[in-house]
């Protein structure tokens, strides 16, 4: 459906799934569900608050994503890199179109809120207070309300700042550690926006089981910065107990003499990591390295360590002369770890991820529908019987289920005709045969 379709805002007030999301709508009962029941606002953006939601819509919960009016998040249009976020990250999600903007909208998300167990967030300091639809508003109508505030930052100085992924990523010195000396980098993955959605839901999931006890929500909150600082702790550690600032990870000093990448015949890379000195037998004997393997220089991890500027181009000669299958192959008989330097391409045909479901046929248009993709399952499992979450929904269209949520909820017929007539409420027609 095109943005224009969108922006026509007809509603159909019969509820139901769009043809693109008929196969997918009940999920087999096998699908592990911890969070059934739990009714669930998402205001949200980008890739933190929308991880958050989509976590815990794989899960089980009843998230309903909140989109601004008429145009729907932002993040459906974003262009290069970012294109895929909404589909990666909306999931298992119903869409609610409404504009906070207008005094009647914002009525709207209080009725709604009365009967929500967790309302999450991660617009910019101050927006859903403006809003009137901030912490302190929201649980004086429901007590039992948890609510999950993601933001750049926690309490201090810094918390009235925007924030970004990259930003606190150089703030923190994860890019310092990450590129070579002088050239800080970035991760090549959002790591601290899916972080802090993910520390986000451990303190939701916290913050609900003490309502169990106690009868009472709070709120809750988790951060980019902090996040990021998180990742540090280890090098923070490091410098205090050596007394050395740790260098960028490319000009570290390493841990283990064998635990880098290696060529490969033709242009292939492998990297290979020995860690224990059994395992540096094991890897002399697949690969025919007798004289290696009976050197005094090379008999403990830390010696092969101290020989690191002869040993790797040494044993890189060896690999460069076999194809990387053939590498692959003794690395796994001698029990060696060992992975190819891949690609993002490379993961929709991995066979373990196709073998053990860990990639869900997803609608990859950012507004529901289109050619569906293998994208990447939550990494747990559930039971005896190793049950991973499912998809139940696709990344629903803007306003998908502007009726059918507020229906539910208790508005009338007429009275989502006038939310939708005054432009209060979009809801994107549904086809139907």
């Amino acid at each position: 459906m095109s943005e224009a379709a969108e922006d026509e805002n007809v509603v159909a007030l019969r509820p139901g799934p769009s043809p693109a999301n008929d196969q997918a709508e009940d999920p087999p009962s096998t699908e592990p569900r911890p969070l059934a029941g739990l009714r669930v606002l998402e205001f949200s953006h980008t890739i933190m608050g929308p991880c958050a939601g989509m976590v815990l819509a794989d899960l089980g919960a009843e998230v309903v994503k909140i989109e601004p009016a008429p145009d729907g998040d932002h993040t459906r249009r974003l262009p290069g890199f970012a294109s895929g976020f909404f589909a990666c990250f909306n999931r298992n999600k119903r869409s609610l179109a409404l504009d906070l903007k207008r005094p009647e909208g914002r009525a709207v998300a209080h009725r709604l809120a009365m009967s929500a167990d967790l309302v999450l967030e991660n617009y910019g300091p101050g927006t859903m207070e403006r809003l009137d639809c901030g912490w302190e508003r929201l649980c004086a109508a429901n007590p039992r309300l948890v609510y999950l505030a993601l933001k750049g930052f926690l309490a201090g100085p810094y918390e009235h700042r925007p924030a970004l992924d990259e930003v606190v990523q150089f703030q923190a010195g994860l890019a310092y550690m990450t590129g070579p000396p002088g050239r800080p980098l970035r991760a090549g993955a959002s790591i601290i926006d899916i972080l802090g959605a993910v520390f986000g839901v451990a303190a939701t999931l916290a913050a609900l089981r003490e309502r169990d006890a106690t009868g009472r929500g709070q709120r809750v909150s988790s951060a980019l910065f902090e996040s990021a600082v998180f990742l540090m702790g280890s090098h923070m550690a490091g410098l205090a107990a050596t007394g050395e600032p740790p260098p960028p990870m490319p000009a570290r000093r390493g841990a283990w003499g064998i635990y880098d990448v290696f060529a490969t015949e033709g242009d292939g890379q492998i990297f290979i990591g020995v860690t224990s000195d059994g395992q540096w037998r094991r890897f002399c004997d697949a690969f025919g390295l007798g004289d290696m393997a009976n050197d005094p220089r090379l008999a403990t991890n830390a010696l092969r360590a101290a020989a690191r500027e002869w040993l790797i181009p040494a044993l890189g000669e060896v690999t460069a002369a076999l194809p990387q299958e053939e590498v692959a192959r003794r690395c796994e008989a001698a029990g060696i770890s060992w992975a190819p330097v891949g690609k993002p391409a490379d993961l929709f045909a991995d066979p373990h991820l196709l073998a053990g479901g860990g990639l869900l046929q997803t609608a990859i248009a950012a507004m529901g529908g289109g050619e569906a993709v293998g994208l990447p399952n939550l990494p747990l499992e559930f039971g005896a019987g190793r049950a991973r979450a499912g998809l139940s929904r696709q990344p629903p269209r803007m306003g998908e289920h502007s009726a059918e949520v507020l229906t539910e909820a208790g508005f009338g017929a007429d009275e989502i005709a006038a939310l939708v007539a005054s432009g209060v409420v979009s809801a994107t027609e549904v086809g139907h045969e």
